[in-house]
């Protein structure tokens, strides 16, 4: 099944649901990262949060990065996503073994633990704006859906999973947002009772076809249901060498010698793991180029 992400709204308009099947990025995150299972999970469920928060408020070229700050092992859990189906993420420390719960589920709030989740959107050549609410259990879905409600006065449903076989290799990875939009209150029991029907949103992917079957599955009864094609989901990572040296020369002239007296540098990706490497050579251009930018 491809990863993909759909929208649809009910209701005439008053009610908006977003769906993401993503089982392959999430793999693909995992093995680059190494991630333990439970850093699996987290880096999972933030990256679906991510795309879902993505297509709810971007337009392209804009972007989004999640951030959930938590003082769990695991540290920082970060996730990217643009308005055109690109996601990336990462965690701080994904070599994190911890004891199943007692439901047999991995136990993502105790690695995430208490702190905050941050927000930011990078809208065109302005400023990124960036909000901060506090985490309420470290579960992601749960902290999305409190953050839009207490920042940005949406109240949401929010379910996010990631199904992990035994080896610790990817199932399935999906996620739903569902907004209740002005006059549309009347329907927030219902849908909020309607998610808890589904059950785990990880082991529904696996049986719907793609992210529009979801939300047929999700919507079904309500009026006015309108389901869009899914659009495709995939990782994409923006970094590149260009970027790599607009770093270095943000270091300035000074750090630079610095550099260039060990013989070398490199830069690493924490998004992909790529490594951009230089040599003595080109860190002697990127000085000349950081002294001409400080001239008066």
């Amino acid at each position: 099944m491809k990863d993909t992400l759909a929208r649809a709204t009910a209701e005439g308009g008053r009610i908006r649901a977003i769906a993401v099947v993503g089982t392959a990025l999430v793999e693909s995150a995992r093995r680059r990262h190494g991630t333990f299972p439970v850093a699996t999970a987290a880096l999972g469920r933030a990256m679906m949060g991510a795309a879902l928060l993505a297509a709810a408020s971007l337009k392209a070229p804009d972007r989004l990065t999640l951030r959930l700050l938590g003082d769990g092992p695991i540290g920082a859990v970060i996730a990217d996503a643009d308005a055109e189906g690109g996601v990336r993420g990462y965690v701080q420390n994904p070599h994190v073994a911890l004891p199943i719960k007692a439901n047999g589920k991995l136990d993502v709030g105790r690695a995430v633990g208490q702190g905050n989740i941050v927000l930011s959107r990078s809208m065109g050549d302005a400023q990124p704006y960036t909000t901060t609410a506090p985490l309420v259990s470290g579960e992601i879905g749960d902290d999305i859906a409190s953050y839009l409600l207490t920042s940005e006065q949406v109240p949401s449903a929010v379910a996010l999973g990631v199904l992990l076989r035994r080896t610790g290799t990817v199932q399935s990875a999906g996620g739903l947002l569902l907004q209740v939009l002005p006059g549309g209150e009347e329907f927030a029991q219902e849908l909020a009772e309607r998610v808890e029907a589904l059950g785990p949103i990880s082991s529904r992917a696996v049986h719907v076809a793609g992210s529009d079957g979801l939300l047929h599955d999700l919507l079904q009864g309500f009026s006015d249901v309108r389901v869009a094609p899914p659009d495709p989901l995939s990782l994409r990572c923006t970094c590149s060498r260009g970027r790599a040296s607009r770093s270095l020369l943000l270091l300035g002239p000074e750090a630079l010698g610095e550099l260039i007296d060990d013989g070398s540098a490199e830069l690493r990706c924490h998004f992909c793991g790529r490594t951009y490497r230089y040599g003595q050579a080109q860190l002697e251009r990127l000085r000349a180029d950081a002294k001409k930018a400080v001239r008066p």
